[in-house]
């Protein structure tokens, strides 16, 4: 069967151009991810609750390699290698307030969990990388937003499942918390009703009283 890769690839560079940085990491017993760095300095306001402004620099950090496998139920006692929900993974940062480069191992290590760990990754799920998300950040897990708004689904033939592009949002430890208990939609709407700049990569917890 035909890599899937290639195909992934050519639909990041064709919605956010092309790559200026990457990265390899490989971890024991999984195969191995890539993370590709695109950088826009004509970006204006794109995302969900994200208000920047025209001109602003948005760097956006994609993986490459998850969706080389589906991602199997892990209740599943043996896994399908064909069937099965495909995934990538693109954080949005606002470039030059933190060194933002340093996520690409987290990064990949989020993108390796339906291999190490045997996870399904949809909308709404929390991950946790259980330390700052890069040097200094407020920042240790996030929220898996819907797909389809910055990079459309991949198509592929049957019986494979299409690839999804899903949107990460950096949550603090607060909001990760109050997520747990209120849910992943009560916490988008607390951002924004605030006005909440989620590729701020220095910002505050939104208001949660």
């Amino acid at each position: 069967m035909a890599d899937v890769l290639p195909l992934v690839e050519a639909r990041l560079r064709t919605a956010l151009g092309e790559p200026d940085a990457r990265a390899a990491v490989t971890f024991l017993g999984t195969d191995r991810i890539e993370v590709l760095r695109f950088t826009d300095f004509a970006d204006a306001d794109t995302g969900t609750g994200t208000g920047v402004g025209a001109g602003t620099g948005i760097v956006r950090y994609a993986t490459l390699g998850m969706s080389a496998q589906p991602m199997a139920d892990p209740t599943a006692v043996v896994a399908d290698p064909v069937a099965g929900p495909r995934a990538e993974l693109v954080l949005s940062v606002r470039a030059g307030a933190a060194d933002t480069d340093k996520v690409l191992r987290p990064l990949a290590v989020l993108a390796a969990s339906p291999q190490v760990e045997g996870l399904v990754v949809a909308p709404g799920a929390s991950l946790d990388v259980g330390a700052p998300l890069w040097p200094g950040a407020p920042f240790t897990s996030v929220l898996v937003a819907e797909p389809g708004g910055l990079v459309e689904d991949l198509e592929l033939d049957a019986p494979l499942d299409p690839v999804r592009f899903l949107p990460l949002l950096p949550m603090t430890p607060n909001e990760a918390a109050w997520k747990r208990v209120h849910g992943a939609g009560a916490l988008q709407e607390r951002w924004l009703t605030n006005g909440t700049d989620l590729r701020d990569p220095v910002r505050k917890s939104v208001s949660l009283d």
